[in-house]
């Protein structure tokens, strides 16, 4: 494995652990005394959507080389 295959399954793997965080902070705020609107369940939803979307551009970046 090359550095950039490295650098590849690496940003792919924390973009992944990024999302299983985001969903940790929503189960978290859902199950606590915390309203709807609470920071925790923001904070989560935009942790799944960056990690989300990381892994997205990054499969389709390594797909095309």
């Amino acid at each position: 494995m090359n550095g950039r295959q490295l650098h590849r399954t690496s940003t792919y793997a924390l973009s992944v652990l990024m999302a299983l965080i985001g969903c940790a902070l929503l189960v978290q705020a859902l199950s606590g005394d915390g309203g709807v609107i609470s920071p925790r369940l923001l904070l989560g939803l935009l942790f799944i959507a960056a990690g989300v979307a990381r892994a997205y551009f990054e499969k389709r970046r390594s797909g095309s080389a």
